[in-house]
């Protein structure tokens, strides 16, 4: 294997190869049920489709990107590996919030879109099928993991669902930075401080005005919101956002909600992502495959769900569209 990415990013290039193309989201949009899974069997995703139910397709949406994305930092070592790692480790914590949010809400294990990370897929379930959120830190108390020292921590502090949300990102952020920093990975050390700042914007949304003190719950590391912009945020001062015109989060000016300022965040991050496939010698364009491929998998299951369930074409079109 190779330390470095001159081979992981051919073996990328090719795999970008078969990312569906835009005609392919637009024709979804308007097909029943049943042309969509024609669709969907012609595609990369089809070898994993063996069903035609809305949990075999998201099976084979699953599976495809396990396939396409899980084995990548195997095919390298060094620093290139560890660069690789860290954007898997980041899919392990939006794993988990989900499957905290899942549990505390009733949704089914199977609903869940979990992304490749370093853990595998059973021991989500066994963390989601545990009695309580201690149980679930059990379980998930792989060694040297950072998301398992984390979560025990944090369940010393608070069993609310957001605050719990909120100090796994900070303590997750902040021991992921001092692996980033010893990283020869400029791209990507630049856009997980951007990651730091969306998810500083979506705790100043999910706690606004509940008095919780900002210094517990701010993380360190960002390049576009301070602690002092993220404190008046969390009052309830939207002019924050329009101060950030000029940074990659202008589009989030207007916003008012979590949800709305959830699905300008998902954009903001793809687009930055997608830049990195002008870094073709370091971890850029593994990056920008990987972003890819995650958006990908969502689109494609929110499709599946227009189709199956007859639903109108402008009642999910903004939802799978970036511009």
């Amino acid at each position: 294997m190779a330390d470095d990415f001159a081979y992981l990013n051919a073996r990328v290039r090719a795999r970008r190869q078969s990312l569906l193309k835009e005609s392919f989201f637009q024709e979804a949009l308007d097909l029943a049920y049943p042309e969509f899974l024609r669709l969907l069997s012609e595609s990369v995703y089809g070898a994993e489709l063996t069903g035609q139910s809305l949990p075999d397709v998201d099976r084979a949406v699953g599976r495809t990107l396990a396939r396409l994305v899980g084995d990548l930092p195997g095919l390298v070592t060094g620093e290139a590996r560890e660069a690789v790692r860290l954007l898997l480790l980041r899919n392990d914590l939006t794993n988990l919030q989900a499957i905290l949010r899942a549990k505390a809400t009733g949704r089914p294990f199977e609903e869940v879109l979990l992304l490749p990370g370093t853990l595998r897929e059973a021991l989500w379930r066994q963390a989601y099928e545990a009695q309580d959120l201690p149980g679930m830190a059990q379980v998930l108390s792989v060694p040297g993991h950072p998301l398992a020292r984390a979560l025990r921590a944090v369940l010393r502090e608070t069993q609310d669902l957001a605050r719990v949300e909120a100090l796994l990102a900070k303590r997750f952020y902040e021991d992921v930075a001092k692996t980033a920093k010893a990283l020869e990975a400029p791209f990507l050390r630049d856009y997980l401080a951007l990651e730091v700042d969306a998810e500083n914007l979506r705790t100043a949304f999910k706690l606004q005005g509940q008095g919780v003190a900002p210094e517990g719950l701010f993380i360190r590391g960002g390049r576009f919101l301070d602690r002092v912009r993220f404190a008046r945020l969390l009052e309830g001062d939207y002019a924050v956002l329009d101060e950030l015109a000029g940074t990659p989060f202008a589009p989030l000016a207007g916003a008012r909600n979590l949800k709305e300022v959830e699905k300008r965040l998902r954009c903001v991050l793809l687009k930055e992502a997608k830049k990195g496939a002008s870094d073709p010698l370091g971890a850029g364009l593994v990056l920008a495959y990987v972003k890819e491929r995650e958006w990908e998998a969502m689109r494609l299951r929110l499709l599946a769900r227009r189709a199956y369930f007859g639903l109108p074409r402008a009642q999910v079109e903004e939802e799978v569209a970036c511009a």
